[in-house]
């Protein structure tokens, strides 16, 4: 394999069958050099080329590649992992899913998902948007996971009244690797597509370590809360609209709270994006310049992932303040991972509210920011931002808490 910035010098990093590497020292080594110059490269545009196979059913798929490890596969001749973005190398990779219709590969992004942009939430939003004019049974979106619940944010805000549902689908294991969960996932969002009530954009990932369900998310109210766990992905403030059991391949609905299909002719498309919005992250001694760096940066929008039920020191009131009088849009979501914000209960909430804050309920900071991103770039009038941003609007806000919403983890034997 090609040499990294990690490789040792004296080493040489080989591809097993298996799918593993191994480095092998090449000190006192004999070394035969079967075959030069065999080096494959992919560009990070896909250039939205479609591939297709036809499937046992009248069902069309349409699978939007934007990158990310669950489209990619070992090529073995080079040892590299590349993307598997034809129809032909997915209906290669999981064979069953011809059973469920035919299958069109789109090839639009080869990226890694953190090097996702707003820009990019657009153009996808758009070719989701005509897939699903064009008539297709099922969307399904693939890619990576780490910035994954990002983009289904901005999906849900930007394709609404949805006629069908938009299933994001990630892996955390490479399809190299014997544990790894791609094949699921994507079987489970494609069952998705085809068969769930409502029209939502949602995350299917696994809901265990092991093979036996996909937990179905929805988009604005998931976050990716483990590293490289399979059941990564968890629903926050919020329990999974659905799951898919397997081997069986069940789809079973778990939440009877969800947008329903609508009518085709009722979608709208509202894909655009503002960049100049930040999140920042309160913390002991946070220096207020950041904020006031950010408003003379002319940044239009901040969202604060506040402490405890949404505060942040009070050295920032007055940089805040000055930031909402500037026409610069402030929200308040809170860093713990479940609750809500209430800038009622004590002082600092309170300043903040008279400042010109906005309270974000149990929104999450990352849904938070595509929401306000959204606002700004869709409505031109700072009023209906502010009103629009404390609406409901694709359940990304849950006004009801129950006590099974808040897990409780280990306590001991």
């Amino acid at each position: 394999m090609p040499s990294t910035e990690f490789s040792r010098e004296g080493i040489v990093i080989l591809k097993l069958s298996n799918g593993y590497n191994v480095g092998i020292s090449i000190k006192d080594a004999y070394v035969e050099v079967v075959k030069e110059g065999y080096v494959k490269t992919y560009t990070e545009e896909g250039g939205g080329t479609s591939t297709y196979v036809r499937g046992s059913s009248d069902s069309l798929i349409s699978i939007v590649s934007t990158g990310g490890t669950i489209v990619s596969r070992v090529e073995y001749e080079t040892g590299a992992v590349k993307p598997a973005l034809t129809a032909e190398d997915l209906i290669d990779f999981i064979p069953e899913l011809k059973d469920l219709g035919s299958i069109e590969v789109i090839d639009l992004y080869r990226i890694l998902s953190e090097n996702m942009t707003p820009k990019h939430w657009s153009s996808i939003a758009e070719v989701v948007g005509k897939k699903i004019l064009s008539g297709v049974d099922g969307v399904v979106v693939a890619h990576g996971t780490d910035t994954m619940s990002y983009t289904a944010s901005a999906l849900a805000f930007a394709l609404r009244n949805l006629p069908q549902p938009v299933v994001l689908v990630g892996s955390q294991r490479s399809s190299d690797r014997p544990s790894s969960d791609s094949a699921l996932n994507l079987l489970a969002a494609v069952i998705t597509s085809l068969n769930a009530p409502f029209g939502e954009v949602v995350v299917a990932m696994h809901g265990t370590i092991s093979d036996n369900y996909v937990l179905v998310h929805r988009g604005v109210k998931v976050r990716k809360i483990h590293s490289s766990r399979r059941d990564a992905f968890q629903s926050i403030n919020d329990i999974p609209l659905a799951k898919v059991i397997f081997p069986d391949k069940r789809f079973i609905m778990i939440n009877n709270r969800f947008l329903s299909r609508c009518r085709k002719d009722e979608l709208i498309l509202m894909p655009k994006f503002e960049e100049k919005v930040s999140i920042v992250k309160a913390y002991p001694g946070i220096d207020p310049e950041i904020i006031d760096f950010l408003v003379d940066r002319r940044f239009k929008g901040i969202v604060i992932e506040g402490t405890g039920l949404g505060h942040i020191n009070d050295s920032c009131i007055e940089s805040l303040r000055r930031a909402v009088e500037e026409g610069v849009v402030v929200v308040m979501t809170t860093q713990t991972i479940f609750g809500r914000v209430n800038m009622n209960v004590y002082t600092t909430g309170r300043k903040l509210l008279l400042s010109g804050v906005l309270p974000g309920s149990d929104m999450l900071a990352e849904t938070a920011y595509v929401k306000l991103s959204w606002l700004l770039a869709n409505f031109n009038d700072l009023d209906s931002v502010k009103k629009l941003f404390t609406k409901n609007m694709v359940y990304e806000i849950n006004e009801v808490h129950e006590d099974y919403l808040y897990p409780r983890w280990y306590h001991g034997d």
